[in-house]
């Protein structure tokens, strides 16, 4: 019987030969990932449970990554990331991406940002491995043909001392893509459409495998932006098979050797959906729910009051190309935030260019927002001297995940999801706006 790629990377984890969907298995886990927010809850059910002076079950598996709540005079924000310092110091861990003078991130050399974004960047994205993760977005990882999910802090704690951990086989509903990339889409259109179609929950407990020929044909960081959203489905994990980009990507990221799995073609799915994306237009999700999908057409009344271009979804490099070709010569009619993932992307803001300029100045001269620190920034809300925060009851165009109440900050503020290009073509007239406006 033939197996899904998820259920092939969960058969090698269990040193099993076949799994099968609802089975509860044991797994090896590669890459543990813990963040401030989580990460010092991890840390006390693991002192907790393994005893004060316990060690990890691999120092080099574990990584650190301040990322969400790290620019902000909040006292109890500043001593999670203190925690981690501790930890990190006290079990040796080898990738703990430190930060310590806040006022200045450039100044320090291993901060890099977004832990999703940093986690691909600096090569823990392997094909065929298991990377857990005490964040939802974990999922963003399955781009690269690996298994990847978000976990709660008692189950990372326990992956921390034993480097294993129980959970069940999930089944794959397969999404297959095809078609030409209309010039005004992007992955954020795509997810957004099959969101919208599957709800909330439609995916809930399975795997989301996308695949077909507009995928094959997707960069990196498109493949990111679809994976990373599998949560919002309900989603267990999202994967795309490994191929040439992958392996372009994790060149010269990392040296560790990987194996490549591949759905059979006898495998068994749940279900299938097949889509012609040459056949779709420009989509957002409106208040409050992910799955709440009109097309940006639709909403050309919809007066907004700021733009932001960010988070793990939306604020990786090809985003802000992306955003940057619809603003050129044009001026925003509305604040608009510019927040990079990592510092990566904040230097590549200020050196690739577009018809001899940078992004920075594209979006400096029509008058957006200094780019800010890199950081998840608004994305969780966070405390009130937050990056970006909607400390008021505004309404938003935003390439972040969630538009929950709250989710931004004020519990009455409204966010519509959009991709770059919808957001960027929003900040423009300061409606929700189809980019087909300014897209020849």
């Amino acid at each position: 019987m033939g197996m899904t790629l998820t259920e092939k990377i969960l058969a090698r984890a269990a040193k099993r030969s076949v799994v099968v969907p609802g089975e509860n298995i044991w797994v090896d886990v590669d890459v543990l990932m813990t963040h401030d927010v989580c990460g010092p809850g991890t840390i006390g059910v693991f002192k907790r449970e393994f005893g004060a002076d316990a060690k990890v079950w691999d120092k080099e598996k574990i990584v650190l990554i301040p990322d969400h709540y790290i620019f902000t005079a909040d006292e109890r924000a500043n001593r999670n990331v203190d925690i981690l310092r501790d930890f990190a110091k006290e079990q040796s861990i080898k990738y703990f991406y430190d930060i310590t003078d806040r006022s200045n991130f450039k100044a320090n050399p291993d901060y890099k940002g977004v832990c999703h974004i940093a986690l691909a960047q600096e090569g823990h994205t392997r094909p065929g491995e298991v990377l857990f993760g005490t964040d939802s977005h974990t999922c963003n990882a399955g781009a690269f043909g690996q298994f990847a999910s978000g976990i709660g802090n008692t189950d990372a704690a326990f992956i921390m001392g034993t480097g294993k951990l129980l959970i069940k086989v999930p089944a794959t509903m397969q999404f297959i893509l095809d078609g030409e990339m209309p010039d005004y889409l992007l992955a954020k259109d795509l997810i957004l459409q099959i969101i919208g179609d599957i709800s909330v929950s439609g995916a809930n407990y399975r795997t989301m495998e996308f695949a077909g020929s507009t995928v094959q044909r997707m960069s990196m960081e498109e493949r990111m932006t679809l994976c990373n959203m599998a949560i919002e489905a309900g989603g267990k994990n999202g994967t795309v098979a490994a191929d040439e980009t992958t392996f372009d990507y994790l060149r010269d990221r990392t040296n560790k050797p990987f194996d490549a799995f591949y759905t059979d073609p006898d495998a068994k799915f749940y279900s299938q959906h097949h889509y012609d994306v040459s056949k779709l237009e420009p989509v957002v999700a409106k208040p409050h729910s992910p799955d709440n999908r009109a097309l940006a057409r639709e909403c050309r009344d919809v007066k907004i009051d700021r733009v932001y271009i960010g988070s793990c979804t939306g604020g990786k490099t090809s985003d802000f190309m992306s955003a940057a070709r619809i603003i050129k010569g044009h001026k925003v009619q509305v604040p608009t935030y510019i927040v990079p993932a990592t510092q990566k992307v904040y230097e590549d803001l200020f050196s690739l260019k577009q018809e001899g300029q940078t992004l920075s100045e594209i979006f400096l001269q029509a008058g957006c927002i200094e780019p800010a620190a890199p950081s998840c920034a608004a994305c969780l809300g966070g405390p009130k001297d937050t990056f970006g925060r909607m400390n008021e009851a505004e309404v938003c165009v935003s390439t972040t995940n969630r538009n929950f109440p709250g989710r931004m900050g004020n519990k009455q503020a409204e966010i519509y999801l959009a991709s770059p290009y919808t957001a960027a073509a929003s900040a423009l007239t300061g409606y929700v706006t189809d980019p087909r406006e300014f897209l020849s």
